[in-house]
């Protein structure tokens, strides 16, 4: 079994659609999505505000090594272009964490370094999964409230904006370009 958490973002073009181009590539491997939150960028300050969404997969096929590509596929399949570390991208795909792996390989650092302090990845994956452990790091929970006030109010619900996982009908709940 190769379970994932896979957190996505996106700030160029129809950021909503690039989101949702990730759950129809990974198909029947997604197990949950979160709501689809609308964070202020970080890094990098002058660029578009994020769509960010967190997704638990589950492929026993795939190894922490086959997630990594697959979101790399999915990142150029979307036309992402890496000019500036934190800048803007039409889609980003993080392994934040595969279950009983820890990896120090600088290609695939596992848990994705930076989750502690990043309430737009720690907010949807506890609404998703809300009894979550990051590895060496403890609950996310704790993580998350461990975060300044600030942090976390930053990290604002679309309800308007809809992903779905394979199987789900679009026409259920109304979507429209963010």
């Amino acid at each position: 079994m190769s379970r994932a958490v896979l957190s996505l973002g996106s700030n160029l073009g129809d950021r909503l659609a690039h989101l949702q181009s990730v759950l129809d590539g990974l198909g029947l491997a997604v197990l949950a999505v979160s709501t689809v939150y609308e964070t202020e960028p970080w890094g990098v300050t002058d660029q578009p505000d994020f769509l960010n969404a967190v997704c638990i997969v589950d492929d026993p096929a795939r190894d922490h090594w086959a997630w990594l590509r697959a979101g790399q596929e999915l990142e150029q399949a979307a036309g992402r272009v890496r000019e500036l570390r934190w800048g803007p991208r039409t889609l980003d795909v993080d392994v934040v964490t595969v279950d009983g792996v820890l990896s120090n390989d600088p290609e695939l650092l596992l848990p994705h370094p930076g989750t502690p302090e990043r309430a737009s990845v720690l907010v949807p994956w506890l609404e998703i999964e809300p009894e979550a452990v990051l590895p060496g790091h403890g609950p996310v929970r704790t993580l998350l409230m461990a975060r300044p006030a600030s942090d976390r109010d930053s990290v604002h619900p679309r309800p308007d904006l809809r992903l779905f996982r394979r199987g789900q009908h679009a026409s259920v709940v109304g979507r429209r370009k963010p």
